[in-house]
């Protein structure tokens, strides 16, 4: 059967891969951003109880496969009593992971600001909350902006783990597809193509991005 007439008459079923795959990409992405920035934080903390969890939970993740990850929280959270739907623990898995990575992109960043703002900060009177809220992480997410979006693209890709836990993705319905036309080659040329479309539109969305606020710094 031809690509493109394959693509089409089957259109529903990548057009549904890709729904899970973006939702899961955009949900990994933002909790991984969130629990990055907390994860970057405590291992910038004085308190050695919150630098050890901090730094356990990135070395663990950053050193154990994701698929593995995934496993265990699917499968092996259930034996306490702890269970998910696929997506939900797919969800899971991407957004931990996402989180051990963003936080030392985080950590760098905030490193990266001269630590003469600080003082100046402190010196006006602003706590330090206040100091690192409006003050330090705005610059350093600016200039980790590049690192993020790079995050983003490798999520996109690597959730197609979750199509191996039942969750519709597009390497899913691929194989739904081949299951259904007995083409092995073609579904996978058809979803190749869209993971390189979505991961190349992305990368010039954030290029241009990161050009339009360097052009402002030197404004």
């Amino acid at each position: 059967m031809n690509i493109f007439n394959l693509a089409y008459e089957y259109r529903n079923f990548f057009l549904s891969g890709l729904q899970y795959t973006l939702l899961l990409a955009v949900i990994g992405v933002f909790c991984g951003f969130v629990l990055g920035i907390a994860v970057a934080l405590l291992r910038m903390s004085r308190f050695w109880p919150l630098r050890f969890i901090a730094t356990a939970w990135v070395e663990f993740l950053r050193g154990t496969p994701m698929l593995v990850q995934l496993f265990l929280i699917h499968y092996g959270l259930p034996v306490f009593g702890i269970e998910f739907s696929p997506i939900e623990s797919g969800a899971i898995t991407l957004s931990i992971n996402s989180s051990a990575y963003l936080a030392e992109t985080f950590r760098a960043g905030i490193q990266g600001v001269d630590r003469g703002q600080m003082e100046a900060a402190r010196s006006l009177g602003m706590r330090q909350g206040m100091t690192m809220r409006y003050i330090i992480l705005p610059q350093a997410l600016k200039n980790v902006l590049p690192a993020i979006g790079n995050e983003f693209i490798t999520i996109i890709k690597e959730s197609s783990i979750v199509s191996m836990i039942g969750v519709a993705d597009l390497l899913f319905q691929s194989r739904t597809v081949t299951t259904i036309t007995y083409e092995a080659l073609t579904p996978l040329l058809i979803i190749a193509f869209m993971y390189f479309v979505m991961t190349f539109t992305l990368s010039k969305i954030l290029g241009r991005l990161e050009r339009r606020l360097n052009t402002d710094d030197r404004r």
